[in-house]
């Protein structure tokens, strides 16, 4: 089964009936990571990475509590730096 959202040749594709709420989503597209969510009110809400290193570490990622646990790691990274 194709996941909810995915790239294709011509962009990325959305399937929001296939998308279960609160839970991260994402696809590698043209050297960027698009993440999605639809969150308790069915409203997609879309974020778009563009860091080369942290779009390799997103595109390793084979599902959503690996996804978590990575911006997790990130965020007490950049906490850490401020």
């Amino acid at each position: 089964m194709t996941s909810p959202v995915y790239a294709s040749e011509t962009g990325i594709k959305f399937r929001p009936e296939a998308m279960k709420p609160e839970r991260l989503y994402h696809c590698i597209f043209k050297g960027k990571a698009m993440l999605v969510f639809k969150d308790s009110q069915d409203v997609l809400n879309c974020y778009e990475i563009e860091d080369p290193g942290l779009v390799e570490k997103i595109s390793k990622c084979s599902d959503d509590g690996e996804l978590e646990a990575l911006f997790d790691d990130y965020l007490a990274e950049t906490r850490l730096n401020c």
